[in-house]
């Protein structure tokens, strides 16, 4: 399909959390819709026509503001974790301020030059966090902190084709959260033309993607894409729930002139401690669901402890897609409850977590979020996916 094409042209890429990630996974279908009135009148086009728009856009130069906003009604005790939803202070390391974005609002400023240089600056307050690429060099400076994270990758940015992890670093606009959602094309998703709007000052066509199946968390992705240049500026994701969009990211302003060559230029501030990174992130090739299941204390225990090696089974596809792992590390919840030397935040972990479900699986207990769900169970599985808690329910069932 058109849309897996040119994607060593979008620019402007910044990190989304994991789970938002995963949604990006999900699988497209065209559906003929026209575009309804209540925005800017625009010629119709069908959604083909609206992702071919996209997938031939040539766009390589921007600047300016954009905000994210993530409502994924994390337990408080995982919102702690994630630095409370703030972007500066702590650390000049990107990972660290991936992990951040998974809740709160947070804006930026944006700027890009084709593939070898952007640069992305987090506002909070008076306090600025700075992601530049240039050339080779990707650098990170927490003002707050004032320490620098500096790495050297000779490959950012050329052999478009390859997976360079410090070019991951810099992540997904709302250009790069479209391309995702939309290049894995297949029969499990739903796409009509919706409303047409007005983002940042420009007119916009709104690519609507709404699951077929059932037992999604999400309801729909509406993404807005420019009508003169086909530049998504803006991504929701909107829960099947309903109330706000889980994940609401999209540009305030935009300009598409060339930045001056100056904007990507950086030096170590006098006095900041400099920290030298190494391409990738070298912490070994675990599956990025069960990472992310250890960022909750006590969980990291029963999948083998932080260096354990998780046996994970993908069940189902597209939006109904759930990771069973296995840890083979012979607890369970009931061994965790049990345990007297466990830490406080273990036990807090366990104060996280919803009322008891049963099934043929046995017992267990769900970890809830707007998004993403996560089945533990008492012999030591975790079943996780964006699907509702009856989802994960009956994969436990039908795979105990």
């Amino acid at each position: 399909m058109a849309a897996n094409t040119k994607t060593s042209r979008k620019v402007a890429r910044y990190a989304v959390p994991v789970a938002v990630a995963g949604v990006a996974a999900a699988t497209v279908a065209m559906v003929p819709a026209f575009a309804n009135a209540g925005g800017p009148d625009l010629p119709k086009v069908t959604a083909q026509q609206l992702i071919e728009k996209v997938a031939a856009s040539d766009v390589e130069q921007l600047s300016g503001t954009a905000r994210i906003s993530t409502d994924l009604g994390l337990p408080k005790i995982a919102t702690g974790l994630l630095g409370g939803g703030g972007v500066a202070g702590g650390s000049a390391n990107p990972e660290d301020k991936v992990a951040q974005l998974a809740s709160g609002t947070h804006t930026f400023r944006v700027a890009a030059d084709g593939p070898d240089r952007q640069k992305l600056t987090f506002l909070d307050g008076k306090d600025e966090y700075s992601l530049i690429h240039n050339g080779d060099d990707v650098w990170g400076y927490d003002s707050k902190s004032n320490e620098v994270f500096h790495e050297k990758n000779p490959q950012a940015g050329k052999d478009a084709g390859k997976d360079h992890k410090t070019a991951d670093r810099m992540g997904a606009s709302p250009q790069k959260i479209a391309e995702e959602l939309l290049k894995a094309a297949g029969p499990t998703t739903d796409v009509s033309v919706g409303d047409t709007a007005q983002v940042a000052g420009r007119d916009a066509y709104q690519l609507v993607l709404k699951p077929k199946q059932s037992g999604s968390t999400v309801g729909s992705v509406q993404i807005a894409v420019d009508a003169k240049n086909g530049v998504p500026l803006r991504v929701q994701l909107l829960s099947a729930q309903g109330g706000k969009p889980i994940v609401d990211a999209g540009f305030t302003k935009v300009d598409f002139a060339k930045p001056a060559a100056d904007t990507f230029a950086f030096t170590a501030p006098k006095g900041a401690k400099v920290t030298e990174g190494v391409d990738g992130s070298g912490k070994g090739d675990k599956d990025q669901s069960f990472k992310a299941l250890e960022s909750f204390p006590g969980l990291d225990g029963l999948l083998g402890g932080p260096n354990g090696q998780g046996d994970v089974k993908v069940l189902g596809e597209g939006w109904a897609t759930i990771a069973r792992i296995d840890s083979g590390a012979g607890k369970g919840l009931k061994d965790l409850e049990n345990d007297k030397n466990a830490p406080k935040e273990a036990k807090q972990f366990l104060d996280s977590l919803g009322d008891k479900v049963t099934g043929k699986f046995g017992e267990g207990r769900v970890l809830s979020t707007r998004l993403v769900n996560a089945l533990v169970t008492d012999d030591g599985k975790v079943y996780v996916g964006a699907v509702t808690k009856d989802a994960l329910v009956k994969a436990a069932d039908a795979n105990k």
